[in-house]
């Protein structure tokens, strides 16, 4: 059942600060949530804000210091008649891109959107967060209104993600940049994909990796989340037919330490970090799902010793698309 919310709730219209605010979170197996969507699958608490500023540092590294891709800069070149521009980060999290965008450009109005105040309290002034399930028929916001809109790594809290993709062409004015970055839910050791080691009967070297991310697949499944959305999304974005210049990148994340470029290795590192903060954090999930509580341990642990002492190098992919919306 899902409790009734406001469907959009601005933040800096309340102090948090000594107050209660447990109304917006639950608690599920040790583990606290947002009581905003029983769609996406993780926690709401401080370990899941860690991994949000490290999502941040990773793409920070990956992008040569930078925090997007695509020509943010002229989309957000002033425009006669318009006071400002506007920013739209959708799944927020702990707040990290758009307090980073708020800062490089400052006559900008950056809205951040998530399902729980995670977020900072003391931000800049053009900055404000919102909170919003973003898995609806129809977003609280107008028309054409936003300049840019940016979503990553919240693909698993959308049920329909070409009806949000169509929200996002309707939100973004025409010219105005989409920027989607969104993490493959497949492993991959010595870079070659489950799907390739099990057509070339290859072992993965990874047992226990391997079977924790079938089972994630699985459970986003019975969750009715489409994994491969993230594979789609210039496909995607395509369908919708409002969007041309279509940029679509792949970037490769080592996990752990067997990179020998610096970068890399920092990328590694950070990566290597991010899971060892989200195993446990599948707990709840699996147990959800019907796991008894000794497989879950199990599956989890096994996971653990493959990323603690991998046999063969652990990598992931990360899918960048970004798009400009057509002008008519």
């Amino acid at each position: 059942m899902r409790l009734n919310y406001p469907v959009v709730f601005p933040l800096n219209q309340i102090s948090f600060v000594g107050e209660d605010d447990s109304q917006y979170f639950c608690h599920l197996y040790g583990r606290r949530f947002n009581v905003l969507s029983q769609t996406y699958p993780l926690p709401a608490d401080d370990e899941e804000v860690r991994r949000s500023e490290l999502h941040h540092r990773i793409l920070q590294f990956l992008f040569g210091g930078k925090n997007y891709v695509g020509p943010m800069k002229e989309v957000l070149t002033p425009r006669e008649g318009k006071e400002r521009c506007r920013i739209l980060d959708l799944g927020t999290g702990g707040g990290f891109w758009a307090i980073d965008l708020a800062d490089e450009f400052p006559t900008a109005e950056v809205i951040g959107v998530d399902l729980a105040p995670i977020q900072p309290r003391e931000v800049p002034e053009n900055c404000t967060f919102e909170l919003c399930d973003l898995d609806q028929f129809f977003l609280p916001y107008p028309s054409e209104h936003f300049d840019v809109i940016h979503a990553r790594f919240m693909h698993t809290g959308i049920s329909n993600y070409p009806r949000f993709l169509n929200e996002i062409a309707r939100m973004l004015r025409p010219g105005g940049l989409v920027i989607l970055i969104e993490p493959d839910a497949e492993p991959i050791a010595d870079g070659k994909t489950a799907t390739e080691l099990t057509r070339s009967g290859q072992p993965s070297g990874m047992r226990g990796w391997f079977a924790l991310w079938e089972a994630y697949a699985q459970c986003l499944h019975d969750k009715r989340i489409d994994a491969k959305v993230p594979a789609q999304l210039s496909t995607l974005l395509t369908n919708t037919r409002a969007f041309d210049k279509i940029v679509t990148q792949e970037g490769n994340i080592p996990i752990g330490f067997w990179p020998k470029d610096p970068v890399a290795l920092t990328i590694g590192q950070l990566a290597w970090m991010n899971y060892d903060i989200m195993l446990p954090a599948l707990k709840p999930l699996f147990l959800s799902a019907g796991m008894k509580e000794w497989e879950a341990k199990k599956l989890i642990e096994e996971a653990q010793q493959d990323l603690y002492y991998p046999l063969v190098r652990p990598s992931a992919r990360l899918h960048i698309v970004h798009a400009i919306k057509k002008v008519t």
